[in-house]
């Protein structure tokens, strides 16, 4: 079972909004709104994604990798650089 399966309405419901966001920002492109409006949408689209991926993150870290360092060895390895990685591409993003 997933980490996130005791969220995951909540994680489905935050998914939506952001795509009901972006629907609105190219509704704003094709209705020629103000580029800074635009903008702003697109930042508050960027920070509602951004924090699904740290609720899914934490999720993941306490379920997964907590689940694996206690049973030790290379899975609990391979979850930990599994872990570092995802942070790093968030970081990056």
């Amino acid at each position: 079972m997933p980490g996130y399966a005791k969220d995951k309405k909540r994680t489905i419901t935050r998914l939506r909004r952001v795509e009901g966001q972006v629907r609105a920002i190219e509704q704003m492109v094709e209705s020629d709104t103000y580029c800074i409006d635009i903008l702003t949408q697109i930042a508050a689209s960027t920070s509602a994604l951004k924090s699904v991926a740290l609720t899914l993150l934490d999720d993941h870290m306490d379920h997964c990798v907590r689940e694996a360092a206690e049973k030790g060895g290379e899975e609990a390895d391979e979850k930990m650089q599994e872990a570092s990685e995802a942070i790093a591409r968030l970081v990056r993003s």
